[in-house]
């Protein structure tokens, strides 16, 4: 393995959870990769104060500064990328990107979602999955496109629905296998192992993916 360790910016608009996951996995050597730069929109994002107990440099955007989407996406993309990013990784970012941040970044921009996509894009991933009456859940890391949260799939992992689960109880154990599934999705791209084709999705060692990505399990 080359010996640089992957560049990666983290965009946050919360705890940061998922961030601090990965910060764990970086320093611990799971992954070969550290985090450069922690960027949020919101100014009381819990997760800028871990970044900065961590001596991460932690940013601020925000997008009520911003005449509408195109000029935010615009200035936040600069932000970011004077950190000269391997990889982007969006981890509870609740903002829906416009192309101009999106398209510079295709094949390096990845983010996670609380569902088994393509089931549930957007919004109340856990309570339409109750109401729907499946059996399991789950989240799904995918390389981030244009279109909403329908992009290529990494890696997914699924959580049984239990009798009386509220979207509160679901969301508490998929939260749980989002932080293993973005460690293992972010450490396969900082290996080579997982790359992004425009023409066929996914790859895994050269193989094309399923669209929704590998299958967790655990080791």
């Amino acid at each position: 393995m080359h010996d640089t360790k992957k560049r990666l910016a983290v965009l946050i608009s919360g705890r940061g959870s998922n961030m601090a996951a990965l910060l764990d996995a970086c320093r611990q050597g799971h992954i070969h990769g550290e985090i450069v730069a922690v960027v949020s929109n919101k100014a009381d994002a819990a997760g800028l104060d871990v970044a900065r107990e961590a001596g991460i440099p932690a940013l601020v955007v925000d997008h009520r500064s911003f005449a509408n989407r195109e000029e935010f996406d615009a200035a936040l993309f600069n932000e970011v990328m004077k950190f000269a990013p391997d990889f982007v990784v969006l981890a509870g970012f609740m903002r829906i990107l416009t192309a101009a941040f999106v398209r510079p970044l295709a094949g390096k921009l990845i983010n996670i979602h609380p569902s088994l996509l393509p089931k549930y894009p957007g919004l109340d991933t856990h309570q339409r999955a109750i109401d729907a009456g499946d059996a399991e859940a789950g989240a799904t890391v995918h390389f981030v496109t244009e279109q909403l949260d329908g992009g290529p799939g990494i890696i997914h992992a699924k959580v049984p629905i239990l009798a009386g689960d509220s979207a509160d109880d679901l969301a508490r154990r998929v939260l749980a296998q989002e932080h293993r599934i973005y460690t293992e999705a972010v450490r396969l791209l900082c290996s080579g192992q997982i790359a992004y084709d425009a023409a066929r999705g996914a790859l895994c060692d050269g193989e094309v993916l399923p669209p929704s990505g590998l299958t967790y399990s655990e080791r």
